[in-house]
């Protein structure tokens, strides 16, 4: 628990700190958000926050990564394959942001070179990514809800690789999209991790029910941490945002998230946990099936992702934020709830 509280700690202080060198070193140099406007359909109304600092998530993902390292600088608590895998993927899904932030930044505009090609990109290293993870540790090779057999379906490896690999490129692209309101991404990313956390110590703690968990106390360390790093950030990126998250951050908070779920044999539960993401990613293809559907000429929603269609429809943004943050906390209690029912049900099941 203590290395828990560390890695959690550790996270909030070092996004704190992060953020606010970065608002200065991006501030004085004039490196800003780009915004889309009317000519790209973009949201106009944003055009206000056009050069706040951005990449702020690089201070998300070096805080996590502190307060993780710290938390394995105590006795007791070793590092694991499974995590420097992991760690390696989220690192490797942020790079891949930083990069197309950098671009915007440079060109002025907010899609960088690889705006058509990224989900190609980002979808081969998931999978990259996924075939690692699956070859080189335990992690069980089922699709899972709350533990590995249940439902526990078995499935060859090259069809798990392929499962795998989804949630992870679905998980990184959702997490995208919810960044488009100040402090919506981080604040629901937060309560997931928090979640996350809950769930792992809870497999450490009862080892003897979740045999087939590898190093849940590392995975709950690494969640500790983001929740933390993600509780820091929002400091700073609460509307009024003084600094924005960017693809950095974005891609490597899902990367984090789709790790924990594939390796604490969550999968199907991520769909809950990661509930606010489901629906603004489900809005944006809902909107482009009718677009398309149509010939190109109807739209179900003013705009996508739901949160820009809320704001036309006159919401004030932190009113969309909140009432959307409402939306995040109720589908993480939820996941919650159902972990923790079935958690007593085995344990009264193996002792009765």
């Amino acid at each position: 628990m203590i290395a828990v509280l560390i890695a959690g700690s550790v996270g909030l202080v070092g996004a704190l700190m992060g953020a606010r060198l970065l608002i200065t070193f991006f501030g004085k140099r004039g490196i800003g958000q780009p915004i889309l406007g009317k000519e790209d359909l973009g949201p106009e109304h944003h055009m206000a926050k056009q050069g706040t600092p951005t990449m702020g998530g690089l201070a998300i993902i070096g805080a996590a990564l502190a307060g993780y390292l710290t938390a394995h600088a105590r006795a007791g608590l070793a590092f694991s394959d499974q995590g420097l895998i992991v760690w390696i993927g989220i690192v490797g899904m942020a790079g891949m942001g930083l990069l197309d932030d950098v671009i915007k930044v440079r060109k002025g505009h907010n899609r960088g070179i690889f705006w058509r090609q990224k989900n190609y990109i980002t979808m081969l290293m998931s999978f990259g990514l996924a075939w690692w993870l699956v070859v080189a540790t335990g992690v069980s090779e089922t699709i899972s809800f709350t533990r590995a057999d249940s439902p526990g379906w078995e499935i060859p490896t090259f069809v798990w690789v392929l499962f795998a690999g989804l949630i992870i490129w679905a998980t990184t692209n959702a997490v995208n999209v919810t960044d488009g309101l100040d402090g919506l991404a981080g604040g629901s990313a937060m309560m997931a991790f928090g979640a996350f956390t809950i769930i792992a110590y809870l497999l450490f703690r009862n080892g003897e029910l979740y045999t087939s968990v590898v190093n849940p106390l590392d995975m709950g360390v690494m969640a500790a941490a983001f929740a933390g790093a993600c509780g820091g950030f929002l400091w700073y990126n609460a509307a009024p945002a003084r600094i924005i998250m960017g693809d950095v951050g974005a891609l490597g908070i899902g990367a984090a998230l789709a790790f924990l779920a594939l390796t604490l044999n969550t999968q199907l539960l991520l769909v809950l946990l990661c509930g606010i993401n489901v629906f603004e990613a489900g809005s944006v293809a809902v909107q482009m099936g009718v677009f398309k559907a149509s010939g190109r000429k109807k739209r179900l929603l003013r705009m996508s992702p739901i949160h820009h269609h809320f704001e036309l429809l006159g919401w004030p943004e932190t009113t969309v934020i909140i009432r959307f943050w409402l939306i995040a906390a109720a589908c993480v209690a939820a996941a919650l709830g159902i972990f923790i029912a079935d958690f007593t049900q085995l344990a009264n099941t193996v002792n009765p």
